[in-house]
C-alpha cells in the first residue's frame, strides 16, 4: 500500500486536513506531521534560528513549531523520517491560484516534497469556506489511488484546486495554468490600543487572466483545476531577449 507524508500550512488542528487524512487513509497508509498553528503565507521558508519542536497528539497526528516547509523536510529527510511514497498538501481553506502560489505554504509544502524527490500534490478549495473539504478530499483520494494504478512520472508539483461545492456537480477535470491577480489593495494603516503604528495587508486582488485555459477560468466553470509547477523557474523565453541585450552592450 503506498505510504502518504500528509502536511498543510492551516495548521495541524484544521478541519481540512483532518477531512483528507480520513478519505486518504482508504486507499493508502498516512502520516501527518504539520504545523502547530496557521502557516498561510509562510511561502518556503525554514525555521532557521529556532530549535523544532515535535510533539505527538491524542489522534495520532505530528505537530511541529514549524513552517509547512520544515514539517515536510522533518517527514523526509530528518532521524524522525520514515519512507513515503508521494507528500501531499491540504486541505487549504481558500483558493491557491494564480500569484498565490508564490506565497502559499499549501504549495510550498508540495513543493519540499518535490525538492526530496517525491511526487508531490497541494490541494485547495476553490472558494473560501468550511462546508466542503469531503469534495476536495474524494478528488484527492481518487488521484492518488491512480497514481498507484499508473504512476505519473512528471517532475512537478500537482497544484489542484477544487469548486467549492458537492462531489456530484462537479462537471469534471482540466489540466491549467497559472492565471495573473491585479496587486494586492493597499495596506491598512492604523494604531494598536497603545498609540503604536500598525499594517495589515489589504484584501487580495481580482484575478486579471482568465483565459479559457487557466486555473480560475476552469473553478468559475465548475471544473477541478490541476496546475503542474515546476521547480526551476527559469524563465527561457526570456533567455534569447536577454543575450541579444547583453550582446548589444559589448
Amino acid at each position: 500500500m503506498m505510504k502518504i507524508l500528509l502536511s498543510n500550512d492551516d495548521g495541524v488542528h484544521a478541519p481540512g486536513i483532518r477531512a483528507l487524512y480520513l478519505a486518504l487513509k482508504e486507499v493508502a497508509e498516512v502520516r501527518v506531521i504539520a504545523p502547530d498553528r496557521n502557516c498561510s503565507g509562510a511561502s518556503n521558508s525554514l525555521t532557521l534560528h529556532n530549535p523544532l519542536r515535535i510533539r505527538k497528539l491524542d489522534n495520532g497526528f505530528y505537530s511541529v513549531n514549524g513552517t509547512p516547509t520544515d514539517c515536510v523536510h522533518l517527514g523526509t529527510n530528518s532521524p524522525i523520517a520514515e519512507d513515503v511514497d508521494i507528500v501531499v498538501s491540504g486541505i487549504n481553506d481558500s483558493p491557491n491560484m494564480g500569484d498565490d502560489v508564490l506565497y502559499s505554504g499549501t504549495v510550498a509544502a508540495a513543493m519540499e516534497g518535490r525538492f526530496m524527490g517525491l511526487p508531490s500534490i497541494a490541494v485547495s478549495m476553490g472558494g473560501r469556506g468550511h462546508d466542503y473539504y469531503e469534495t476536495a478530499a474524494k478528488v484527492v483520494a481518487d488521484i492518488v489511488a491512480d497514481m498507484e494504478k499508473a504512476p505519473l512520472r512528471l517532475d512537478t508539483v500537482l497544484n489542484i484546486n477544487v469548486p467549492y461545492t458537492t462531489y456530484d456537480k462537479l462537471k469534471g477535470t482540466k489540466v491549467t495554468k497559472l492565471g495573473r491577480r491585479h496587486r494586492a489593495d493597499t495596506m491598512v494603516h492604523d494604531r494598536d490600543p497603545f498609540g503604536n503604528e500598525i499594517f495589515w495587508y489589504g484584501p487580495i486582488g481580482h484575478h486579471t487572466s482568465d483565459e479559457p485555459q487557466t486555473d480560475f477560468a476552469a473553478i468559475n466553470e465548475g471544473y477541478v483545476s490541476i496546475t503542474p509547477l515546476s521547480l526551476d523557474m527559469t524563465a527561457q523565453r526570456h533567455t534569447d531577449t536577454l543575450t541579444e541585450w547583453l550582446d548589444q552592450k559589448k
